[in-house]
């Protein structure tokens, strides 16, 4: 589990493909310190797990199905990806529960300026944007951000300076691919909703005492 509180900007040294999985090398130095085989590390949003690592790099092995659902078949040496540590139970928890499973992907439409933040409008599929409200909490390639505004076929974040700083969100252009994780809890309450085929709905709620 993570936070969404990117700590750290890799980035990619070499990707061997392996038929439909790879096999990626990242370069860093926040994060290796205390780094162990087997640790989970949320990479641009996708959980992966270390099998090899150095002082100064560690690498994963990414499955057909996470190399389908994600964005990472845009990824070649040289690029940079947001980079967190699972979260230990007595943190601080800043952002919002990430899972590092992600939902699919969207398509940056827009980024602009608006005084110290930036605005990314990001097009998304509609079982993605399904989950999507205005003031939730959404992770875009890792990092957990707010939702400003929820539309038909788009939604927008807005980035704070140290956001920017911190993260390869400045370094993304119209039309580049992004990794989108959902709050998990609404994607809970809609499955518990759906338990035993009830329509919960007011009626329901008044029935069982909760109206």
């Amino acid at each position: 589990m993570f936070t969404g509180i990117i700590e750290e900007k890799g980035i990619i040294k070499s990707i061997h493909a392996e038929g439909r999985s790879a096999r990626i090398v990242i370069a860093a130095t926040r994060i290796t310190g205390e780094m162990k085989t087997g640790d989970s590390i949320n990479t641009d949003g996708v959980c992966l797990t270390v099998t090899e690592f150095t002082p100064s790099t560690f690498t994963v092995d990414v499955m057909p199905e996470t190399m389908q659902r994600s964005a990472f078949g845009k990824l070649k040496p040289g690029s940079r990806v947001n980079l967190e540590r699972a979260v230990r139970l007595s943190d601080r928890l800043g952002g919002h529960l990430v899972s590092g499973h992600i939902d699919g992907t969207g398509l940056v439409e827009t980024v602009r300026r608006d005084e110290n933040a930036i605005r990314v409008s990001i097009v998304a599929a509609e079982e993605v944007l399904r989950y999507i409200v205005e003031k939730g909490s959404v992770a875009i390639d890792g990092i957990s951000l707010t939702v400003t505004k929820a539309g038909p076929r788009s939604f927008e974040v807005s980035v704070i300076p140290h956001t920017q700083d911190e993260t390869t969100i400045l370094s993304k252009r119209n039309g580049d691919p992004v990794n989108i994780e959902c709050d998990i809890i609404g994607k809970y309450v809609e499955k518990l909703c759906q338990a035993g085929g009830k329509k919960v709905d007011l009626n329901f709620l008044a029935e069982n005492g909760f109206v």
